[in-house]
């Protein structure tokens, strides 16, 4: 992690314009009829089932996050069904924890546990057998690993530093306490914190109605559909992803 943000590859390389993240978004909006708060829905459920899978395999919450990060950043420049997410969300695991120096996790496990967990915590969403294997996991994350290092851009709307100020507002407004002036002294877009806010109590509104168990498998029957086969060799790379783009 560097120890400057201003310096870093997450702000050259992984922040990006709003509207760079819709134009892709919809188009999976547009083939499938989903609606913006379904995909988020969709987004939320996946990191339910990258944090089960952690935790099953008692990987640090940083791991966990990166991994998070990882399959967000994918699916920010990527079609839903360029990959499987019920594919890419251990393949962001598998690689996180190599990032992010956690130890190495056996093959078998890492299938083992994806097994374990769809089954045992997300029936509801995947009532089926596990289909993938670890040669699809291994092949998954040389893609993965290629979209992370050559992209430029990502599901980030603004600065670590911007999304700050914009949670201090929020506390603010809550604890009914006045910092305008404090707020007027800073060196920020104050358009662009509003922008945040908005996103982030949106967000929060989403959570608070959303009932995952009654309503995700519908979601996900309506998620555009990878359209390769499941061998191995089918995985598309980094140029076929661009084409489908």
């Amino acid at each position: 992690m560097a120890g400057n943000f201003w310096r870093s590859s997450h702000y050259s390389q992984w922040v990006m314009d709003r509207q760079d993240i819709l134009k892709v978004r919809n188009q999976d909006l547009q083939s499938s009829k989903l609606t913006e708060s379904e995909y988020q829905k969709i987004m939320i459920f996946f990191a339910n089932v990258i944090q089960s899978l952690g935790e099953s395999l008692k990987m640090r919450q940083q791991v966990i996050a990166t991994a998070t990060v990882y399959f967000k950043r994918f699916y920010a420049k990527h079609s839903l069904k360029s990959v499987d997410p019920f594919l890419l969300a251990p393949t962001s695991l598998f690689l996180a924890s190599k990032v992010e120096e956690f130890g190495v996790i056996s093959n078998n496990r890492i299938i083992g546990t994806c097994q374990s967990v769809l089954k045992s915590k997300f029936s509801f969403a995947y009532p089926q057998e596990y289909q993938y294997k670890i040669n699809q996991v291994l092949e998954c994350e040389f893609l993965l690993l290629e979209v992370m290092v050559r992209r430029r851009d990502s599901m980030v709307t603004g600065s670590v530093c911007s999304v700050v100020v914009a949670g201090l507002q929020i506390a603010c407004v809550i604890h009914k306490r006045d910092f305008k002036g404090w707020f007027a002294e800073l060196n920020v877009d104050m358009d662009k914190i509003s922008e945040i806010t908005r996103q982030i109590l949106a967000l929060y509104d989403l959570w608070q109605n959303y009932d995952e168990k009654q309503e995700i498998l519908a979601i996900l029957n309506k998620m555009p559909k990878t359209k390769v086969s499941s061998r191995p060799s089918s995985q598309p790379n980094e140029a076929q992803l661009q084409q489908q783009s």
